[in-house]
């Protein structure tokens, strides 16, 4: 189902609570105002993954889409706001170490040839081309402000200002490489790792 709404900061939820809550529980089948998301991203939590069988799941991803709080949701996101976004996800980002350690690639500073490459092995994010999504202000001042982060594998990548600030994406190409070969378990155990704890997130 589509949205037809966007919010531009997080007072939104607020400010426009009739309207927003309305559509959060029908969007999210019932979940209401009232409820809470419980948040733990400690992977020694994790459980479930190990069993499935290598011989028909050859990659994992997980994707979870980050706000950072003080700043203006993409939607209204100014172009200054969107480079401080960038400009303070690349700083904690270099902070990674181990087998998270990698580099940030500004999307102006790609070349076309290497962006279609990246996008056609999906890594990398495409320019939004849909009427809902440009409506809302998601390509304004595109490419400045995007980019990609990645490890040395291409397991561990983060989008900047795609559709969210963030997007954290944990996958599972590369099986030799891991204990825990081809699994569910190591992706969702990257991503709880490589979400920046350093960032308060909206």
């Amino acid at each position: 189902m589509t949205v037809g709404c966007v919010a531009g900061d997080e007072e939104s939820y607020e400010i426009y609570k009739d309207l927003m809550d309305l559509v959060i529980q029908d969007r999210h089948e019932g979940y209401k105002p009232t409820d809470k998301h419980k948040t733990d991203l400690n992977p020694e939590k994790l459980k479930g993954g190990e069993d499935l069988d290598p011989n028909y799941v050859l990659s994992s991803r997980v994707r979870t889409g980050r706000s950072i709080r003080g700043f203006c949701l993409p939607p209204h996101c100014s172009r200054g706001e969107r480079r401080a976004v960038e400009k303070l996800s690349v700083q904690v980002l270099e902070s990674l170490t181990g087998d998270l350690q990698g580099k940030y690639y500004a999307l102006k500073d790609m070349m076309e040839a290497e962006q279609q490459q990246m996008i056609y092995d999906h890594f990398l994010f495409e320019k939004p081309v849909s009427p809902l999504l440009l409506a809302s202000g998601m390509a304004r001042d595109w490419p400045d402000g995007r980019g990609i982060w990645y490890n040395e594998y291409k397991t561990f990548l983060v989008w900047v200002n795609e559709k969210d600030h963030l997007r954290v994406i944990s996958i599972d190409l590369h099986r030799e490489r891991w204990q825990h070969e081809g699994s569910v378990y190591s992706v969702l155990q990257w991503n709880s790792r490589g979400l920046i704890t350093q960032i308060s997130y909206a």
